[in-house]
């Protein structure tokens, strides 16, 4: 959020955001983003109206939320800890289920407004579903490894970024459980992708 703008906690900001329904926007980094689809998670579970104005990356967003151009911008963590150590960012909350090693001051949405709400910016590896298990195996195997390495695993926090590991049944129920979760998103808010 712009270090401006009177909220310190998420509840204050949820009632600024109802007490002036469309007149708050948030920043993403495009329609349909993972940014997109957390401030709509987030305006359905919070019940609040508020505007969304997508950018062409996350960049050109962060720069307009610095300017005071844009309020709020659901940023992926790398774009945001930045800014926010600078103090040219206010950070409310973390949408995943945990707080954030680079923030973690800064509670969840869940802990500080929103019981249950979690939006998370994920990434994996996926094959054709054909590919013989011996693959499957050995690629996941190589994953691991590689997102087990110190120097991997700090390069990676030192962006704000976590890496988390599963075995691929695991990851293939995510990916259900996901698609399930934001389908009605994208349904219930009417988004559509430009």
């Amino acid at each position: 959020m712009h270090p401006n703008l009177p909220p310190r906690t998420l509840k204050e900001l949820i009632a600024l955001a109802r007490a002036k329904p469309g007149v708050l926007n948030f920043a993403s980094s495009g329609n349909a983003s993972p940014g997109h689809l957390a401030g709509e998670l987030f305006k359905s579970m919070a019940k609040v109206n508020l505007v969304h104005v997508p950018y062409k990356g996350g960049g050109p967003a962060m720069i307009d939320l610095v300017a005071g151009h844009v309020e709020i911008f659901v940023a992926v963590i790398s774009t945001a800890v930045p800014q926010v150590k600078a103090g040219k960012a206010r950070a409310l909350a973390v949408t995943g289920p945990k707080r954030a090693v680079a923030l973690p001051a800064v509670p969840t949405v869940s802990e500080a407004a929103l019981k249950g709400y979690e939006a998370t910016n994920w990434y994996g590896y996926v094959a054709p579903p054909a590919t013989p298990r011996p693959i499957i195996e050995r690629l996941h195997k190589a994953t691991v490894t590689v997102l087990e390495m110190a120097d991997v695993k700090q390069t990676l926090l030192d962006q704000g970024i976590e890496a988390t590991t599963s075995s691929p049944e695991q990851f293939a129920a995510y990916i259900r459980s996901e698609t399930g979760k934001w389908n009605k998103v994208i349904e219930s808010s009417g988004m559509k992708v430009e």
